[in-house]
């Protein structure tokens, strides 16, 4: 202590002159002694403090924003080769089992999976609303080369006429609805992490670049470079002093921590749902097998869908004989299951290690403070330091918690509110984690009651809307439009009668929907006639059979 004293009483002869210094000019570094700096000195020293608090941040973010990053890179890389697999895969399915079509049914199955990885990267769109499009497209070329081979007017109007006709009349069965069900199960999973990691990064950028406040900047100058202006360069700032500072610099950025551990464990629940049941590649490599189910539904059950086609529609120029060669399509396989297979291991390890990473990080805004102030900051073995006023040995101010509310009782700087943008970014975490858990609750509901109800192969039209919603990638059925409503003002006239173009009559949906759910009737509403079972129907089961045989 008398060595302490000395020090101070001798210091100030060897650093000034006898003649005062313009010290009334400074507004942070006032003290009792002489001093060797000037105002520009200390708006120097202030731009210096913000520089430095934003590189340490950084240094503190790098690790965790690499991780982030790191993943969001391996996931979409993965995604994008599973993606591209199962969109062969299905390309095959076409081109093996269904050449026919093979060559017009590339456009619709591309799009298919272009829609799903919009979807997934977060664009406005529904699983639904992509899914039931491909159907769509895919019900004319299914019409028109596989039901009934002989067609040759497949005009724009006709083929409009097929796509609208598709969705009254459901030609695809129950397994178009089943296949918006499973994959929204599990592309909702992967949707949601993927804006939970670009969420991850807009916190760890906005934390980066928040703005110091002007009591911040003064506190940090006072405890990092007032020392100077005594001569007192080595001298380092006491622990509980430095504590107190950056705890009340960094009060708004803490105030995250709550949310943010709450949005490690939305992540860890997020990646378990891809690893589980809503498995994502398991989801996009079944996309070939619905499919399938879904054209040979159609192809038995061809004989109704044709006589009601030709209620709606009209009956289009045929003719005999085998197909135009132009639409055989040589077979090509798939080559890329090493790559699938590949992917899907680097996958499932690289989000392992990612989640154990980031549960490990849990408390990083809570810690903020007491990270920034190890190291080199502190003095940790001396039996002096700086407590913002002079050289001690010990600091004996109190130690203020980290967190908003605490900084009222903090000596070092006034804490006057939480920053907007600290606000803002609370309320983003906030609504993701409550939104998340919400929906996974009620889609734990949904899909429990409907695996527990789904022994009875429901078609699409039964009860749409309660599986999925908007944000699973799936939307009401309330909106549906009928074919009879949209071609109601195209009646038939008999002047032109005698021209290309499809007849648009207008039917009841009821019966024609009635018509197509009966498998095992035949009868045809509309002419009293009830044709028996012909030679064709009996081709069409054996071909069902044969193209179940090629896959």
């Amino acid at each position: 202590m008398q060595r302490l004293k000395r020090l101070r009483q001798i210091g100030p002869l060897k650093l000034v002159p006898d003649v005062p210094t313009a010290e009334s000019d400074l507004q942070i570094c006032q003290h009792r002694a002489p001093t060797c700096c000037t105002k520009k000195m200390e708006e120097s020293y202030q731009a210096a403090v913000r520089r430095e608090r934003t590189q340490s941040i950084q240094a503190l973010n790098f690790e965790l924003k690499y991780m982030i990053v790191g993943h969001i890179t391996v996931f979409q890389e993965a995604f994008e080769s599973l993606l591209r697999f199962a969109e062969n895969r299905t390309s095959s399915l076409f081109e093996t089992a269904y050449r026919p079509m093979a060559k017009e049914a590339a456009e619709p199955v591309k799009e298919l999976f272009t829609d799903i990885s919009l979807y997934i990267l977060g664009a406005e769109t529904t699983v639904e609303s992509a899914v039931l499009r491909f159907f769509d497209s895919l019900f004319p070329l299914v019409y028109s080369r596989l039901i009934n081979p002989g067609i040759t007017d497949l005009s724009e109007d006709y083929t409009e006429c097929l796509r609208l006709t598709r969705q009254d009349i459901n030609p695809f069965g129950r397994y178009s609805k089943n296949m918006v069900t499973e994959l929204s199960k599990s592309l909702w999973a992967s949707r949601m992490l993927s804006q939970a990691l670009s969420l991850g990064i807009e916190v760890i950028n906005t934390t980066e670049h928040a703005a110091l406040t002007k009591e911040c900047s003064r506190a940090l100058v006072r405890m990092q470079y007032c020392p100077h202006c005594q001569g007192l360069t080595l001298i380092r700032p006491c622990a509980g002093y430095c504590l107190n500072v950056m705890r009340g610099c960094l009060a708004s950025v803490s105030e995250l921590d709550a949310q943010w551990r709450e949005y490690i464990s939305t992540l860890e629940y997020l990646a378990n749902e891809m690893a589980a049941s809503h498995d994502l590649e398991i989801a996009l490599t079944g996309i070939r097998n619905s499919i399938n189910e879904a054209i040979l539904h159609a192809q038995l059950n061809g004989p109704q869908l044709s006589a009601t086609v030709d209620k709606v529609c009209g009956q289009p120029k045929q003719q005999e004989g085998n197909l135009s060669p132009d639409n055989i399509v040589p077979v090509k396989e798939a080559t890329e299951t090493q790559t699938f297979v590949m992917a899907h291991v680097s996958l499932n390890n690289k989000r392992r290690e990612f989640i154990n990473y980031m549960k490990r990080s849990r408390t990083f805004y809570a810690s903020i403070a007491e990270r920034l102030c190890d190291g080199d900051l502190v003095m940790r073995d001396s039996s002096t330091c700086w407590n913002g006023e002079d050289v001690v040995e010990s600091y004996t101010s109190r130690v203020v918690s980290s967190g908003l509310k605490a900084q009222i009782n903090n000596p070092e700087l006034k804490v006057r509110g939480l920053d907007p943008l600290i606000s803002n970014l609370i309320e983003k975490l906030q609504h993701f984690n409550q939104l998340d858990a919400e929906k996974a609750k009620l889609k734990l509901e949904r899909w429990a009651s409907r695996d527990a109800g789904s022994g009875g192969g429901r078609s699409e039209e039964v009860e749409s809307s309660g599986d999925c919603d908007d944000e699973d990638g799936c939307q009401g059925s309330g909106d549906r439009i009928h074919t009879a409503d949209i071609l109601k003002d195209k009646k038939t006239h008999p002047e032109n009668r005698n021209e290309p173009k499809p007849t648009v009559k207008k039917i009841d949906t009821t019966t024609t929907t009635s018509i197509v759910k009966s498998s095992s009737k035949h009868s045809v509403t509309g002419n009293g006639s009830s044709p028996a079972p012909s030679s064709s129907l009996v081709n069409l089961a054996a071909l069902a059979v044969l193209c179940r045989c090629l896959l």
